[in-house]
Parts: C-alpha cells; structure tokens; sequence
C-alpha cells in the first residue's frame, strides 16, 4: 500500500512541476516571397528570412529583424531599388539592433542585382549570405503590386488647401465673439 501511495505522489508531483508550458502561437503575416527570400510582418517587427548560399548545409535558413518605426521599411526598399539605377562603388552597410547588414550590388548577366551579406550578432566570423536577387524579385519580396504592400507604407498626409485655410479664417473672423462677463478680483489685506 505504501509503494503505491509513494508511485502516485511521485507521478503527481512529475506533472505538477513540468517544464514545457504551451505558448501562444505567433502568427507572422507574409508580406512577399521570391524563392528563398521571403519578408515577414508581426505587429510592428518586420523579419528576412533567407537560405544562406553560405553554407555547406543548403538547409541552413536565417532571418533578421527590425522594428519599422519610421517608416523604415519603406526607406529600406527605396535604398535598394536606388541601388539599381546608380550602383554604390562598395557595399551598403546597414546596422540592426542585432545584426549588421550589407547590401552588395553586383551585375549579372548584365542585369543589376543585390545580395543581403548578414553579419550575425555584429560578429564578422558569422556570415550568412542571400542569393542574388534582380528588381523584379525585390519588388516581389516587398509585395509592391499586391495589396500586402500596404501593410508597411507611410500614409501620405496631404496638406490642407490654402484657399480653404482662408476661407474658414474669415468665417471666423466674421462670427461676433461673445464676451465673457468680467470677474471682480478680490482685494488681499497684508
């Protein structure tokens, strides 16, 4: 009887003291993909994944992140499309909060092409390296002809009419202003 009483406790307290605990599935919104290249949203954290041509291992899959907080990724695709219209004589380097980017424009085939050089955790022995990719397939990684494009797009402001600016100044101005009845202010003794 004492055996299976001690068996019970044992097994009771194996599962009340687990370690594996169930999270919350995390869902990550694809924004494009174009091969091994693929661009992924989650809130306001956008993240590159990619097959590192690297590596022996053609398994061997890495990503780095950024937060668009200024309109970043937007300014990061017009940083690399400028890229093929006048080629940069060197690499393009960008720092990440954990990684340090390089965009390497090289021509193949006569036509413009970049490639993403990842320096991972800002350290130069880790190298991970993109397949090259020409601007019809950045413009599929961004999603720029489809609706995702507007995941991560600055709203355009547009700025109000000088002539209605006008317009409304002298409606007020021509609207009596009411006064407002004065306060007598109490004398102080000292």
């Amino acid at each position: 009887m004492r055996k299976i009483i001690l068996l019970f406790a044992c097994m009771f307290s194996i599962s009340a003291f687990s370690q594996i605990k169930v999270l919350k599935n995390e869902t990550l919104v694809e924004i494009g993909k174009e091969n091994s290249v693929g661009l992924y949203k989650k809130e306001n954290r956008f993240t590159f994944n990619y097959q590192d041509i690297n590596t022996s291992n053609l398994n061997t899959f890495r990503s780095f992140s950024f937060l668009d907080v200024n309109g970043d990724v937007t300014d990061l695709y017009k940083l690399i499309t400028d890229g093929f219209i006048d080629e940069p004589s060197g690499n393009v380097t960008l720092e990440l909060p954990n990684d340090i980017i390089e965009l390497h424009y090289e021509k193949n085939y006569g036509q413009p092409t970049v490639q993403f050089i990842q320096y991972i955790n800002k350290n130069k022995k880790y190298v991970g390296k993109s397949q090259f990719l020409n601007k019809k397939q950045i413009d599929k990684i961004f999603g720029i002809g489809t609706n995702k494009s507007a995941l991560y797009k600055k709203a355009v402001q547009r700025p109000t009419p000088v002539a209605n600016v006008s317009a409304t100044q002298n409606h007020v101005a021509e609207t009596p202003a009411t006064p407002k009845p004065a306060t007598p202010k109490k004398k102080s003794r000292r």
